[in-house]
């Protein structure tokens, strides 16, 4: 939880300069073997920080919640007519919007992928929500690693590593996308251990 902590600090200050930053996406995708209820049979969209720390969203879990408790502004809250994800375990009472632009933001926000943006500043989600602009999806909390956590993780072979794409990310429905990605990723690992294998 500590950890968890910190990366909820330094998201903050290593935000503002991200969004002018190359894209650095990737999907995290757990293994059958990982039993963590906070990750079980999740896809995690991640982007690494200036400091090493990671930073993202899980996509594959939708919820009923509606955004009014999360804002102030109920009106402005009445305007998201999509679905309400469950990002992650930590800041659950805060709102993490990830949207598509050509242009970097005002507003800090991690450059995930191209012309993918991901931030918690309440000037990005306000900019949404206002707009016409549909490309977007909002998370209750986030999920985040200090700088070498994931590693240790890693170590301990609890995930697989995914290139990530915009299509899965702004699937029409989640059903289904963990499981498509473990074959994905139990698929390259063969072809790539059948690739290096030692010629007799």
């Amino acid at each position: 939880m500590r950890a968890l902590l910190l990366v909820a600090l330094v998201v903050a200050g290593t935000a503002h300069a991200q969004q002018h930053l190359p894209a650095n996406g990737l999907f995290l995708v757990a293994k059958p073997s990982l039993v963590d209820p906070n990750f079980r049979q999740t896809v995690v969209l991640v982007t690494q920080a200036q400091d090493y720390s990671t930073v993202g969203v899980i996509i594959n879990r939708p919820t009923s919640v509606k955004l009014e408790p999360f804002l102030r502004d109920k009106a402005l809250a009445a305007r998201f007519q999509g679905t309400l994800f469950a990002g992650g375990p930590v800041m659950r009472e805060a709102v993490v919007s990830l949207f598509r632009s050509e242009t970097p933001p005002e507003a800090p926000a991690f450059h995930v992928l191209k012309d993918l943006y991901l931030s918690l500043h309440p000037q990005n989600l306000q900019m949404l929500l206002e707009g016409s602009d549909r490309r977007y999806r909002l998370y209750a909390g986030f999920a985040g690693w200090a700088p070498r956590q994931l590693q240790s993780e890693m170590q301990r072979d609890g995930w697989y590593v995914l290139p990530a794409d915009i299509e899965t990310v702004f699937r029409d429905s989640m059903e289904g996308v963990w499981q498509e990605l473990v074959n994905r990723a139990e698929k390259r690992g063969v072809a790539w251990h059948k690739e290096n294998a030692p010629v007799k």
